[in-house]
C-alpha cells in the first residue's frame, strides 16, 4: 500500500486562521512552480466556519496559493506516542491571480509591500519578534487537572513533557525559540522566539502557533491561544517587538540623549502608532472576546500611551541594559502590547508599521513617556500623558476603522470590505451569548 508522506501548501486567511491544501511530497516541485488552485471565497470564510455574507468575492474567481520554500517547516513524528501519524510539514505561500501577479488581498503580500515602503521611504529595515501567549488544556475545559503557582517551577515541571517537547519542535522547525515559562493564568505559558527580519518574524508567528498545537495534540492535549479563556483570569496576549535598522545594520531607534533614548525617528514612529491606536485595534485585537482583556490592571494595555517598563500601556519600552556586555543600542525597540491571536500577524504587523511611518511623514511631535500606572492617573496627567482608552469591544474598533480615513486607505478597498464582512459576522454572533460562552467559543477556534 502507498504509504507517501503529505506536505500543506498554507496561508494565514483574515481571521487568523491557517488553511490550505495537502499534495504528495513527491510533488513539490510541480507546486513550486504552479502553486495549488485557492479560491476568493475562501478569504470570507468566518473563524466561526460560514463564510460571511454578505462578502465581496461571491462564487466567482480562482487565485493560486504560491508556495514559499524558504518556509518550509518539518518537524519529525513522533514514533512512540503516534506510530501512524506523519510528520508536520507545510510551507506559507503567497495568494496569487492565477498569472502569478500578486493579489490584493494576500496579507503577507500587504506586509511586503509594507516592508518595501519603510526601506524606500526611511532606509529601514523592520526587524520583529512576537510574543505569544498560550493556554495548554484538556478537552473539555471542565477535566483540567490542578496547575502551579504563575511562574513557578511547579508549573514549569508539570508540563513536562510539553516543555521540552515542544521547545526542540520550535527548534527543529527553525522558529529559533528562546525561553520557556509558565505565565500568570493557569496552565498558561510563554515562549519568546528570536527576532528576525522582514516577512520572517510574521512567519515565525504563525509557524510558532501551529507547532505548539501540533505537540500539544500529540500529547492529548489542545494549546489554546485565545486571548481571554476565563474573564475574570488574565488572557493571552501577543506582544510585537520591533526595531528598525539602516541599510548598513545601525539601530535607528536608539539615541542616548533623547528621553527614554528613543531617537527623533523613533519618537515620530511611536506618535503614528499612538494616533492610530483605536483603528489598529480593529486589525491586532479583532475578536469579539479582544477588548474584554485589553482593560486596565489586566497586564495588557490598559492605555493608550507610551511608557517605559510598564506593562499597561499599549507602546513600552523594554528596558536596555548592558550586563554581559549587551549593548543597549542594539536592544532598543518598541513593543506593541494590544494584539493577540484572533490577528493575522502579517496583518497585524503591517498595519503598525504603516502607523508609525504615517508618524514619521508628519513629524508628529514626540509623545510624553509615562512613568506610572496610566489607571490613577488625574484627568489633567491623562491629558498631559496623552492617555486614552482602547475601543471597548470589536464593534468599536470596527468603526474606528471605518472612520480613520488613512488608516482604512491602508488596505485595498475589496481587503477593507472583506476584512469588514468577515469581523462584523463575528460581532453579530457575539451579540447572542453571555461573555463567557463566547469566550469557551473562542478557546476551541484559537
Amino acid at each position: 500500500m502507498n504509504d507517501e508522506e503529505l506536505i500543506a501548501l498554507v496561508c494565514c486567511d483574515l481571521g487568523s486562521i491557517v488553511r490550505g491544501r495537502s499534495c504528495f511530497a513527491s510533488s513539490i516541485d510541480q507546486q513550486l512552480a504552479q502553486g495549488v488552485g485557492w479560491v476568493p471565497a475562501n478569504h470570507a470564510l468566518t473563524p466561526l466556519g460560514p463564510v460571511a455574507e454578505p462578502n465581496p468575492f461571491g462564487s466567482t474567481g480562482d487565485l493560486r496559493l504560491m508556495p514559499d520554500p524558504a518556509t518550509r517547516v518539518r518537524v519529525e513524528a513522533d514514533a512512540a506516542s503516534e506510530p501512524r501519524a506523519g510528520a508536520l510539514d507545510f510551507m506559507l505561500c503567497d495568494i496569487v491571480e492565477t498569472d502569478g501577479s500578486p493579489w490584493e488581498c494576500c496579507p503577507r503580500g500587504f506586509l511586503r509591500e509594507t516592508l518595501t515602503l519603510l526601506e524606500r521611504e526611511l532606509g529601514a529595515r523592520a526587524i520583529t519578534s512576537f510574543e505569544h501567549e498560550f493556554q495548554v488544556l484538556a478537552w473539555p475545559l471542565a477535566d483540567q487537572p490542578i496547575a502551579g503557582l504563575p511562574f513557578s517551577l511547579e508549573a514549569q515541571r508539570s508540563s513536562e513533557p510539553f516543555a521540552r517537547r515542544v521547545m526542540n519542535a520550535l527548534v527543529e522547525a527553525g522558529a529559533e525559540p528562546e525561553r520557556f515559562f509558565p505565565e500568570y493564568a493557569a496552565h498558561q505559558f510563554e515562549i519568546p522566539l528570536a527576532a528576525a527580519e522582514g516577512l520572517t518574524g510574521a512567519d515565525r508567528a504563525v509557524v510558532f502557533r501551529e507547532v505548539v498545537r501540533e505537540i500539544a495534540r500529540r500529547l492529548g492535549r489542545r494549546a489554546s491561544f485565545v486571548p481571554l479563556l476565563n474573564p475574570s483570569e488574565a488572557g493571552n496576549g501577543l506582544h510585537i517587538h520591533i526595531s528598525l535598522l539602516d541599510a548598513g545594520g545601525h539601530p535607528l531607534l536608539y539615541d542616548a540623549s533623547r528621553p527614554g533614548c528613543l531617537s527623533e525617528l523613533g519618537e515620530r514612529f511611536a506618535a503614528g502608532v499612538l494616533r492610530h491606536a483605536c483603528a489598529l485595534s480593529a486589525l491586532t485585537a479583532p475578536s469579539p472576546v479582544s477588548a474584554a482583556r485589553l482593560a486596565p490592571h489586566r497586564w495588557s494595555a490598559g492605555a493608550v500611551c507610551l511608557a517605559t517598563q510598564n506593562r499597561e500601556a499599549l507602546l513600552r519600552i523594554p528596558p536596555l541594559f548592558s550586563l554581559g556586555g549587551g549593548e543597549p543600542e542594539r536592544q532598543m525597540r518598541l513593543e506593541y502590547r494590544g494584539a493577540d491571536a484572533s490577528a493575522n500577524p502579517h496583518l497585524a504587523l503591517a498595519a503598525i508599521l504603516r502607523a508609525g511611518l504615517e508618524g514619521v511623514r508628519e513629524h508628529l511631535p514626540a509623545p510624553p513617556i509615562l512613568d506610572r500606572d496610566p489607571a490613577e492617573l488625574a484627568a489633567a496627567d491623562r491629558e498631559r500623558y496623552g492617555v486614552g482608552a482602547l475601543p471597548a469591544s470589536l464593534e468599536e474598533a470596527l468603526e474606528a476603522l471605518s472612520e480613520d480615513g488613512q488608516a482604512r486607505g491602508w488596505l485595498s478597498p475589496l481587503m477593507f470590505e472583506a476584512y469588514m464582512s468577515v469581523k462584523q459576522a463575528e460581532v453579530r454572533a457575539a451579540e447572542r451569548q453571555a461573555l463567557e460562552e463566547t469566550c469557551r467559543r473562542y478557546a476551541a477556534i484559537y
